[in-house]
């Protein structure tokens, strides 16, 4: 069995349930092993068990939540399913295991190192959130909770996975304004007087690269409207229960431990602090987007009634349409202009090319890599060769995978790691996995997740995407929209973190381990070189000619990509404001859809759509809980880094940043995983605390 690897072996039912109760097998006998001393508790003998049983099962449970997004076998996804929910189960009992608290407790960590100092701290913290303290009829009570959301999660994110909805195009016109590769992936021909005519019934779906262009481009109000309500249908009515109910076990988990709201018990050990503060946080972003945010409907509005009256009040469905017929009028641009530019391979690969470049690595293929699906790609990462008697360029040790596809080295068991220099051949740093494209079953989100957990010297970590762009094909080059290749940028950013952050000496801290209202940091600050034309030209080229894209073209495109900027803020708040209410009221007196109208009535200029049900398909309420307002809270430092690159300015050209720089930012903010507190990160990387400035400058630029 390759216990590295859940996928690497037969496609069956029993197979997950072995590979998986392998990791809870070692993870217990680490904690049996633990109990058992009978020395005094130390950081060597205690949290170095407990931290071997924590990376057991972590791997039992990413990936079987990763299998349950991906893998082909319908079979496989039902099983990780059950077994997510068992490794879930699992992880509850430990951490309201008071014995293994106790043991934690004991360890004076005084001479220890910062990042020893600070897991301990943060794991007994998040034992006594767990409410390992209580009474045992209390642990129960937690226990049986804990287990209850965990199958109503999975059972929500299911629902909306397996809901694909339908859209029949009886008239071949109402696809009108959609690009040429759109119509023709659908059979659909262009007649010489303009209409459309196809041969046989069209059906659509709301994957994402057949939503998309739909509600940006197609001329008929009446198909973007269907789409629009198909798309924010997924998952109802069944997931509307779900919800109610897991909101309801959530407030009676709070209730229990002792808070107010659920919203306060998820925010009480991040960043944000408290469902106060993150009220406060949301109006400040509110007023800042506010003002931008009329201005440009009233812009937008203006336009529509000149063009088209009939189609005010704008809608939610007619949103994207109009803006895009704005932009082209406004900035002459045309988003469908620049597609020929993405093609989605050389997309991919200019990706890695940047973030090369950027991170000081290479990405190399690993053809012979184990993956669940033939379409999906691995590369193992490596740190880029140092020049001859340059120094290193990672002042982290390199660890090395004895058996890169087979039994792992037990975390932690090497203790002195060979640094990097000093290799006969360079190790890999990371290994990472592309699963990019739509198929039957895979989850329908945009997605980073870890699979294996790096610890340094032993393990190097295992990290995936999971995305559903455009398929390329033999006969079609698989055109990506702009905002598709800001959504690869942003995910990028995540795989970054998760791999170059996950070499430290505690699993624990290795990878994407900060406080949660961090991790969207990096994705967000790497969204921001898209704009740079230097490093577009390198990679966005035309698919039939090669010309690289026109330096005017981007700037069209990104004067015109910021109108709407506040617009977008002002959603994101909604979003973050439904977030939060869902969580802090109480749970038997909440209506969804009284609460998502009045959220779109106070926050969106745009006339709500009647059947709009978009709660049953937000799964970010399942994983981000009520904190959601993590975008919005990342976007403001993201800002705040990228103003650090841009005042460094270039170091060659196709390099919009000072290597210098980003290698900073690299060992600053990436490296450290979650051996610091976030705020100490940002301290490190800017030398201050974050303000409102950047996140103000860039919303009011389409103002400009």
């Amino acid at each position: 069995m390759d216990t590295l690897h859940l996928w690497n072996g037969p496609a069956t039912a029993e197979a997950a349930k072995q590979w998986t109760d392998h990791h809870l097998a070692a993870s217990r006998e680490k904690i049996a092993t633990l109990l058992a001393l009978e020395a005094p508790h130390t950081v060597s003998n205690t949290l170095t068990l407990f931290d071997q049983a924590q990376w057991h099962l972590r791997m039992a449970g990413s990936q079987t939540g990763v299998m349950f997004m991906v893998h082909p076998a319908s079979e496989v996804r039902d099983a990780v399913q059950d077994l997510s929910q068992a490794v879930s189960a699992e992880g509850v009992a430990l951490s309201l295991n008071q014995e293994v608290y106790k043991a934690l407790a004991s360890i004076d960590a005084t001479s220890e190192d910062a990042a020893t100092q600070y897991y301990l701290e943060r794991t007994l913290l998040g034992y006594r959130l767990s409410g390992v303290d209580r009474d045992e009829p209390t642990r129960n009570k937690v226990r049986a909770l804990a287990d209850r959301m965990t199958e109503l999660s999975m059972t929500f994110s299911r629902t909306v996975q397996d809901d694909v909805r339908q859209i029949p195009v009886d008239n071949p016109n109402d696809l009108l304004g959609l690009p040429a590769d759109y119509l023709t992936r659908h059979g659909v021909t262009t007649s010489p007087d303009g209409t459309l005519t196809a041969t046989e019934p069209i059906t659509l779906t709301t994957d994402p690269p057949e939503m998309s262009p739909i509600m940006s481009y197609a001329i008929s109000p009446a198909l973007r409207r269907r789409m629009y309500l198909a798309y924010n249908d997924r998952g109802y009515p069944a997931n509307k229960q779900v919800l109610l109910d897991l909101l309801a076990l959530r407030q009676e988990m709070a209730d229990l431990l002792g808070f107010r709201s659920w919203a306060d018990l998820a925010t009480v050990d991040q960043m944000m602090g408290s469902a106060a503060n993150m009220r406060t946080f949301l109006n400040k972003v509110e007023e800042a987007a506010r003002e931008t945010a009329h201005n440009e409907y009233t812009e937008l509005e203006s336009f529509v009634r000149s063009h088209d009256p009939k189609a005010l009040p704008l809608t939610l469905s007619d949103a994207r349409f109009w803006e895009e017929q704005f932009r082209r009028a406004r900035y002459d641009f045309d988003s469908q202009s620049v597609r020929p530019y993405f093609p989605y391979t050389p997309v991919e690969a200019g990706i890695l090319a940047t973030a090369g470049k950027l991170f000081q690595v290479r990405f190399v293929p690993a053809p012979t890599a184990p993956t669940w699906d033939p379409a999906v790609k691995a590369f193992d990462i490596y740190e880029q060769a140092p020049e001859p008697g340059a120094p290193d360029l990672s002042p982290l040790e390199i660890g090395v995978s004895t058996t890169p596809n087979g039994s792992p080295s037990e975390p932690n068991s090497l203790t002195t790691p060979t640094p990097y220099s000093l290799l006969p051949t360079p190790s890999p740093v990371g290994r990472i996995y592309l699963d990019m494209h739509p198929r039957e079953g895979k989850s329908k989100w945009f997605s980073e997740c870890s699979l294996v957990g790096g610890v340094l010297g032993s393990q190097i970590p295992e990290a995936s995407l999971v995305c559903n762009f455009p398929q390329p094909t033999a006969t079609d080059p698989g055109l990506m929209q702009f905002s598709d290749v800001v959504t690869y940028f942003h995910e990028f950013g995540h795989l970054m973190h998760e791999v170059l952050g996950g070499r430290q000496r505690w699993s624990g801290q290795s990878g994407i381990a900060t406080e949660g209202d961090f991790v969207e940091v990096p994705s967000q600050m790497l969204e921001e070189f898209f704009e740079d034309p230097e490093l577009l030209r390198t990679f966005a080229k035309h698919y039939e000619t090669g010309e690289p894209i026109p330096y005017e073209t981007v700037a069209r495109m990104t004067r015109a990509s910021a109108h709407g900027r506040a617009l977008s803020t002002l959603t994101q708040v909604m979003y973050a404001t439904y977030s939060m209410e869902t969580h802090d009221r109480a749970a038997a007196e909440l209506d969804l859809d009284t609460l998502l109208r009045e959220g779109y009535d106070r926050f969106s200029l745009y006339e709500f759509v009647d059947g709009n049900r978009m709660y049953a398909a937000f799964t970010h309420l399942v994983g981000y809980t009520s904190n959601y307002y993590t975008y919005l809270y990342d976007k403001v430092m993201a800002l705040e880094f990228f103003e650090e690159f841009k005042k460094s300015g270039l170091s060659e050209p196709g390099i919009p940043f000072d290597t210098t720089t980003a290698m900073r930012y690299r060992r600053q903010v990436l490296e450290p995983g979650g051996s610091k507190p976030a705020r100490q990160l940002v301290q490190d990387f800017l030398g201050r605390e974050v303000s409102m400035t950047a996140l103000q400058t860039w919303i009011q630029k389409a103002a400009t």
